[in-house]
């Protein structure tokens, strides 16, 4: 069975990548918060009353459990790992987009987190950022925003299950750094796959979702006092954020 994956990977990925091409006909760049650019509200609004429900009763308690009871230093330690794991994403997107200050900046945020910051654990090289006039900040760049770089459509606005707000040109970004790009959760790796291999990088993936929810914590609370329409809110601040990165408004990649 796994063979069969394998062999039918390429045709997949070709797939992926030339539905994303096909993006440019379905859409205007230009976001648009109104319901033209939300044409699946009524579907949307069901996922993301599914999202909440299962976040509440099983992922926000994990997440709070884990920040609670883990010592911060580890949580810390464990999430500067898993950003540094996100730069190789960073430098091949930028280098997509032609935009080599970026991809400069963090493949030398690599290169010196993973070997004098072992692996990641400490973030040495944002200390060297803000000490000195060596612009390495963290960066954001995915295949979604290079996509939009190149004038390719956003397309409808969707909410993915367990994923969240997306539009069709991200979910195909997304799944584009998830099975091609990232070191953890990439595909390509399948053509010498074994049990050890898979055993080792899905609880890694899972710890990086986790690590993901635990930083969104601290947002909860002044959503739920903020937004008088949750998915509304949600819907807007994730098009207006999108825009604003495809645009390079903003480099950071941790707010």
């Amino acid at each position: 069975m796994i063979k069969l994956f394998v062999k039918s990977k390429s045709v997949f990925l070709c797939g992926l990548l030339s539905f994303g091409i096909f993006l440019t006909g379905c859409a205007s760049t230009k976001v648009d918060t109104n319901n033209s650019q939300d044409p699946f509200e009524s579907m949307n609004r069901s996922v993301f009353e599914f999202n909440e429900m299962v976040d509440e009763k099983f992922i926000e308690p994990v997440a709070r459990t884990y920040k609670k009871y883990v010592p911060a230093p580890i949580v810390m330690v464990v999430g500067n790992v898993f950003s540094n794991a996100d730069d190789v994403v960073v430098t091949v997107n930028s280098l997509l987009q032609l935009n080599f200050e970026s991809a400069a900046a963090s493949a030398t945020r690599l290169l010196i987190n993973t070997t004098f910051g072992v692996f990641g654990m400490i973030d040495i090289a944002s200390d060297i950022s803000q000490a000195s006039d060596l612009n390495i900040s963290k960066r954001n760049e995915d295949f979604g925003q290079t996509m939009g770089h190149y004038g390719i459509a956003s397309g409808p606005y969707l909410v993915i299950p367990f994923v969240g707000p997306s539009t069709i040109r991200d979910a195909v970004g997304m799944g584009v750094d998830s099975l091609i790009v990232h070191p953890v959760t990439t595909i390509v790796y399948l053509n010498q796959v074994n049990y050890l291999d898979a055993a080792i990088r899905t609880p890694v993936a899972a710890g990086m979702a986790l690590d993901k929810r635990v930083q969104l914590l601290d947002v909860d609370k002044t959503l739920e006092e903020a937004a008088l329409d949750k998915y509304e809110f949600v819907r807007d601040a994730y098009l207006q954020r999108r825009e604003s990165l495809v645009n390079n408004d903003d480099t950071e990649l941790r707010n």
